[in-house]
C-alpha cells in the first residue's frame, strides 16, 4: 500500500491534463485538415505520453530532493502548485531507489511505445518522440539539468507545444503541415506560463538550491513582465493564425480575456503573498484548459467550412 500510494502521489495524474490538452489539439487539427481520427493510435499515444510524464516526474523529484529544493519550501509557501507538492521523498512515501526504478521503467515504457508507433504506424514520430524523451530527462538530471540553468521554461514550452502537438498530428495525419507549428505556439506559451507562475511559491527554496529559473534570475516583481508577455504572445498567435488561415474561429480564445485580466491582476497584487496568489496559479491552468478547448473546436470546425 505504501508503494501504491507513493506511486500515485509521484505520478500526480491531475497534471496530466496539461499534456492531454496538447494532444487533443493536435488530434483535432489533424481531423480538421484530413477528416481522419484513429482511436486506437490516439489511446496508445496517450499511454506512452503518460508513461513519459510519470518518468519525468520521478527524475524531477529526485533532482529537487538531492539539491535540497523540495525540503527548503517553507510551510507557509506549500501549495498545490509548489515544488515537492506531494513530498514523495521528503515524507518517505518512496525511497530514492524506488523513485529511480519507477523513473527508469516509466521512461523505458514510454520509449518502447514510441518505437512501436514509429515502426508499425508512423516513422516520423521516432524523431519527435526521441526529442521529447531526451528533454524529459535533460530537464532535471545532470549533466544538463536544464531547469536549473534557466532553460526549463523553454523546454516545457517546446515540449508541450510543438513536440506534443506535432506528434499527435503526424500520428493521425501521416504528414506535417506548417499550420501545426503555428497552432502549437500558443499552447507552448501558455504551458510555459503555467510553469512560470508555479515557480513563485518556490522562489526562496529555488534560490537556496541554486535552481536558476527565470523567476529566480529576475526576481518576483520583474518576473511578472515575462508572465504578462507570455499571455500577450499567446493571444497574438491567434491573430496570426486568423490572418494566415482565414479561419475566424481561431479568434475564439479571446472569450477568455476577462478571465486572463482577473488572473494577471491577482498575480500582480499578491505575488509576494503566496496563499492569496493561489487563484493566479489555478487561473493560469484553467485558462490553458479553456483555450485548449476552444482551439480544438476551431481546428475541427475547419472540416466543415
Amino acid at each position: 500500500m505504501r508503494l501504491i500510494k507513493g506511486f500515485i502521489l509521484m505520478a500526480y495524474p491531475r497534471i496530466w491534463v496539461t499534456s492531454t490538452v496538447s494532444m487533443v489539439v493536435g488530434v483535432a487539427l489533424a481531423y480538421g485538415k484530413t477528416g481522419q481520427f484513429n482511436f486506437y493510435w490516439f489511446i496508445i499515444s496517450l499511454i506512452g505520453l503518460y508513461c513519459i510524464e510519470i518518468g519525468k516526474n520521478a527524475v524531477n523529484d529526485l533532482a529537487d530532493f538531492r539539491s535540497g529544493v523540495d525540503q527548503a519550501v517553507a510551510p507557509e509557501n506549500r501549495t498545490p502548485f509548489s515544488g515537492g507538492r506531494n513530498r514523495v521523498l521528503v515524507d518517505g512515501h518512496l525511497t530514492i531507489g524506488e523513485v529511480i526504478i519507477i523513473g527508469v521503467v516509466m521512461l523505458a515504457a514510454g520509449g518502447l511505445i514510441g518505437l512501436y508507433i514509429s515502426f508499425v504506424h508512423e516513422p516520423a514520430l521516432f524523431w519527435i518522440g526521441s526529442a521529447g524523451l531526451f528533454l524529459a530527462v535533460a530537464y532535471s538530471l545532470p549533466p544538463f539539468q536544464l531547469s536549473y540553468r534557466g532553460l526549463g521554461e523553454l523546454v516545457v514550452g517546446l515540449t508541450f507545444g510543438p513536440l506534443i502537438v506535432s506528434g499527435a498530428f503526424v500520428t493521425q495525419a501521416h504528414f506535417l503541415a506548417w499550420e501545426v507549428i503555428l497552432v502549437s505556439l500558443p499552447i507552448g506559451f501558455l504551458v510555459a506560463n503555467i510553469l512560470f507562475i508555479n515557480q513563485y511559491p518556490d522562489y526562496e527554496a529555488d534560490m537556496s538550491g541554486n535552481k536558476r529559473n527565470w523567476v529566480v534570475r529576475l526576481g518576483k516583481a520583474r518576473g511578472l513582465m515575462v508572465y504578462i508577455a507570455l499571455f500577450l504572445l499567446a493571444f497574438l498567435s491567434f491573430i496570426v493564425l486568423f490572418l494566415v488561415t482565414g479561419n475566424p474561429f481561431w479568434l475564439l480564445p479571446y472569450i477568455t480575456v476577462p478571465f486572463v485580466f482577473r488572473t494577471v491582476k491577482t498575480a500582480v497584487l499578491f505575488h509576494n503573498d503566496i496563499p492569496r496568489c493561489i487563484p493566479a496559479n489555478a487561473g493560469t491552468i484553467n485558462i490553458y484548459q479553456a483555450i485548449g478547448l476552444t482551439m480544438s473546436f476551431s481546428a475541427i470546425i475547419m472540416r466543415f467550412l
